[in-house]
């Protein structure tokens, strides 16, 4: 299926590795021109060098989502080197997990802070190019874990708030062309993940109550984006599509 958006310009956060990465560059193989940022510029660089050697374009930014102005410059700054935005996928996030009795300030601050108030910074910089020109994708990676999940009250917090800033969003923006939706996964196989020290526990638990025995790809979930990336789904805005082996409690 030809997804209709080579050429297009595609901007990801939380691009240098894992989720982030596989979702960039399967953008990369399908034309699309990517904006590569992460907080870590040393490793988007690497990404954006990939892709240079594999003949597409990228650009890569290192900042902070949590720093509104730092943000708007990095917006700019695509629209001005790759010509344009089109695609903008919200990916930035990670957990600091700890029971509520014990959970500080800190770690509600920054899960959030990153995860949900660098989403918002993010569309806000990002909006008026895409309303402007009447056409635009938005695709927000939150999670299975928006059900509740044990010991993750600053996680799930932040990502059940970007399901209602997707829905708050597609009302919004639909309007103007801009589609905005989410994408929930689950246990998905990544390096970080690998690395747990309790990796066993974890996967016997959830593959206990997953209908597919098996962790996901981020190849998968690359591939998922894509085709809500993609021009030929104009008519399914607000949407959560949860890829997560049939487990969704």
């Amino acid at each position: 299926m030809n997804l209709g958006i080579e050429g297009q310009v595609a901007l990801v956060t939380g691009a240098a590795n894992g989720i982030g990465k596989a979702i960039t560059l399967g953008l990369a193989s399908e034309g699309c021109k990517v904006a590569v940022l992460d907080r870590d510029g040393a490793l988007a660089d690497k990404v954006a060098l990939e892709i240079h050697e594999s003949g597409g374009q990228a650009c890569a930014i290192a900042v902070d989502v949590t720093d509104a102005a730092s943000v708007a410059s990095a917006v700019q700054t695509v629209v001005a080197q790759l010509g344009g935005l089109h695609i903008v996928v919200n990916c930035a996030g990670f957990s600091m997990d700890a029971a509520v009795t014990s959970m500080t300030d800190a770690q509600w601050h920054k899960v959030v802070d990153v995860t949900l108030t660098g989403a918002f910074h993010i569309v806000r910089a990002a909006a008026p190019h895409l309303t402007a020109q009447q056409y635009g994708r938005i695709i927000n990676i939150t999670s299975r874990a928006h059900f509740g999940d044990v010991n993750k009250a600053n996680y799930s917090s932040a990502k059940a708030g970007l399901i209602g800033l997707t829905k708050a969003l597609s009302l919004e923006l639909g309007p103007q062309g801009v589609t905005v939706n989410a994408v929930a996964p689950g246990i998905i196989e990544t390096e970080r993940l690998r690395a747990l020290p309790y990796l066993q526990g974890i996967e016997e638990r959830s593959k206990a109550v997953m209908p597919i025995k098996r962790f996901g790809t981020v190849e998968e979930v690359a591939s998922l984006v894509a085709f809500l990336a993609s021009a030929r789904t104009g008519f399914i805005s607000g949407e959560v599509v949860h890829i997560s082996g049939g487990r969704y409690g």
